[in-house]
């Protein structure tokens, strides 16, 4: 993540609704299927500063400070996912706006979201890396090689 790029991020996150800042947190760590998770320390200012241009509001709900964008802050999230892609229509998650890699960060199938890919991926690896014996390391190894090819391989294609 670039700097300057949660301000957008954030604005993105809450076109799903409004949210506190960590509920906030966890949205953007599962749109990056777990390979981001911003600080609180980026979050909260950038909040602070959104509230401050009138891009969103916030309000206290059950003792948390809930933030929603505003009208403002929704016509400039659009207009920058237009910008960022010109001509792409809504993604196949619909109020996150268009992302090429939303099917790597959560998967469907018959429309049912499973969730992120990569931690889950991740976790199973490590679990095997501790607990695996000699011969599920190698089928482990073996698995993610032949992945790691047709990953290639489909990069290779485009």
């Amino acid at each position: 993540m670039r700097r300057g790029d949660i301000r957008w991020a954030l604005l993105e996150a809450l076109e799903e609704g409004p949210a506190h800042g960590y509920e906030l947190i966890v949205r953007l760590e599962e749109r990056s299927g777990g390979m981001w998770r911003p600080s609180p320390g980026s979050v909260y200012p950038t909040l602070q500063m959104l509230e401050d241009e009138e891009l969103v509001r916030s309000e206290e709900r059950e003792s948390k400070r809930v933030y929603e964008l505003t009208d403002d802050g929704r016509d400039a999230s659009e207009e920058r996912a237009r910008r960022k892609a010109p001509g792409a229509g809504a993604s196949e998650e619909g109020a996150g706006g268009p992302s090429r890699h939303r099917g790597l960060r959560g998967a469907r199938i018959a429309g049912e979201r499973l969730g992120p890919v990569f931690p889950p991926l991740m976790m199973a690896a490590r679990q095997l890396a501790m607990t695996g014996d000699d011969a599920q390391l190698e089928r482990a190894q073996d698995v993610l090689r032949r992945a790691t090819k047709e990953l290639n391989q489909i990069l290779a294609e485009g």
